[in-house]
């Protein structure tokens, strides 16, 4: 597919150099670590956790959705910034693991597509398929790579068709380590004045634990090193697998949110343990207070706010919203995006599926549903949404 021609936002240019510079990760990292432990020994917290909680921050919640994927490769620290730039309130991290155990942000495990894998004669022999929560793919995996070979990869735009321009960027950042990007969010956070607010979610916990690479743990240590482990944290812990936030509920007391694919769907988890239940069961009143027992939010994909025709049109809202802030969660449903391609089929503009299209239009009908965030690959154009909708309050 090509990119049909349309203009970039003005704002994009002022901001694009937010990005360009990248921490010295070994540098960083081992500087960071050291502070963790020096005042972990000394018995003093660190910033992170001193805050209100998530009931603090502003309804809407916008979080930069893998950063501000619509803007740059996603899941890089230039991804990341310029989502702050842009003014999201949270930014969202995915974890998977390398094959000596650290987490790196990556949206799958697969590689192939975001990085550059593929120019690397040096690893030709690691491309394999496999089966991953029951889906058979080829590529190239995080789990078969130390942390010093994928450093040795550069980070690349995962759509080139659809958002061209990002392809700008590729090759400019490395995949960060979830630990980089806590020492990234303390400095954001001491720069901006504010806490860093992160949105972070284990990626196929079933499939990594049975390898040996059990995410929950890995991750549980690195929030208490850094802090972020508290009810009042200013981050948020996000599964597709119920089991994955009810074992960090017993690790950490950091917020949790159920995240729920399609209705007819069953979470990989359930699957395995032969739990009959699907995402519609898991969003009537009973299913809300069982997620309620053990986390604080659900992250529904947007069509369970509001379905689609049969034309790909919105139709009438659910009650999914009442119902969950019934039981005490919030809902940061996900997620939006700008391009025609992604927009229901009444916001579209013209025939591009790249071109922008009624973003606004879309985002005023999910927001009226009484949703207390959203993920959006285009922070900006959310934040402006929400401002609208405030302003009528």
């Amino acid at each position: 597919m090509t990119q049909g021609e349309r203009r970039t936002p003005a704002r994009r240019t002022v901001l694009g150099a937010a990005g360009a510079t990248v921490l010295g990760a070994s540098t960083a990292l081992a500087a960071g670590t050291a502070r963790a432990d020096e005042q972990r020994a000394a018995g003093q917290d660190r910033a992170p956790g001193r805050g209100h909680g998530y009931r603090s921050l502003p309804v809407p919640t916008v979080i930069g959705h893998r950063g501000s994927a619509g803007y740059r490769p996603e899941h890089t620290l230039g991804s990341y910034r310029h989502a702050l730039d842009l003014g999201a309130h949270v930014v969202e991290q995915d974890l998977v693991p390398t094959r000596d155990g650290h987490l790196v942000c990556r949206h799958e495990n697969d590689i192939t597509g975001t990085t550059d894998v593929a120019d690397h004669p040096e690893f030709a022999s690691r491309k394999t398929t496999k089966t991953v929560d029951g889906t058979a793919l080829t590529g190239w995996f995080t789990e078969d790579f130390t942390l010093a070979e994928l450093k040795t990869l550069r980070a690349k735009e995962r759509i080139p068709g659809t958002r061209q321009e990002n392809t700008l960027y590729d090759g400019r950042w490395t995949v960060p380590t979830f630990e980089e990007v806590l020492i990234w969010a303390e400095e954001e956070g001491r720069h901006r004045g504010r806490e860093i607010w992160l949105h972070v979610e284990t990626k196929h916990p079933s499939y990594f634990r049975s390898l040996g690479l059990g995410l929950e743990e890995r991750l549980a240590k690195l929030l208490r090193r850094y802090g972020r482990h508290r009810a009042n944290s200013p981050v948020f812990l996000q599964s597709f697998e119920p089991s994955s936030i009810q074992r960090l509920a017993k690790l950490v007391d950091a917020p949790g949110v159920v995240l729920l694919s399609g209705a007819g769907s069953r979470p990989w988890d359930f699957v395995e343990a032969g739990d009959p239940r699907t995402v519609a069961d898991l969003v009537t009143p009973e299913g809300l207070a069982w997620i309620a027992s053990y986390a604080r939010g659900i992250g529904p994909t947007l069509d369970l706010v509001i379905p689609k025709d049969a034309s790909g049109r919105l139709g009438t809202p659910t009650t999914l919203v009442r119902d969950a802030h019934a039981e005490g969660l919030i809902l940061h449903p996900y997620t939006h995006r700008n391009e025609n391609t992604f927009l229901p089929a009444d916001f579209r503009k013209g025939t591009d599926p790249t071109a922008y299209g009624d973003a606004f239009g879309a985002l005023k009908r999910y927001l009226e549903t009484g949703i207390d965030g959203i993920f959006s690959d285009n922070p900006d154009t959310a934040l402006l949404a929400a401002a609208d909708l405030t302003a009528r309050d």
